[in-house]
């Protein structure tokens, strides 16, 4: 099923529309244009990089297969800055450090 979703325009630099789900229990989360799936030798995770419509600071997450998830605590200033800090976890982990049986959290 999918989520209700809306596309608004948000004050921004670059005025990209954001997509921005709308339901009963996140009644308004940007989900950045950098979220996306990733793959890296053959293993591929889902990367979602959002915040709270109106709200300051970016989180960051990476899902595998549904049920493993690693979330950032700190929230980053941009999106760009949330890609740019799992980029540099793949680089330096590895894409096996988001493969846990747990859900984790990085602060």
């Amino acid at each position: 099923m999918a989520l209700p979703t809306a596309t608004i325009w948000l004050d921004s630099p670059a005025r990209t529309p954001q997509r921005v789900l709308m339901t009963e229990e996140e009644p308004g989360i940007v989900v950045s244009p950098l979220s996306g799936e990733f793959t890296r030798d053959g293993i591929t995770v889902v990367v979602i990089i959002y915040r709270a419509l109106g709200g300051a600071g970016w989180l960051l997450e990476v899902v595998y297969d549904e049920d493993i998830a690693t979330s950032w605590e700190d929230p980053f200033e941009t999106d760009q800055e949330a890609r740019d800090e799992f980029l540099r976890t793949v680089e330096r982990e590895g894409i096996n450090a988001f493969l846990d049986d747990e859900s984790s959290t990085i602060h």
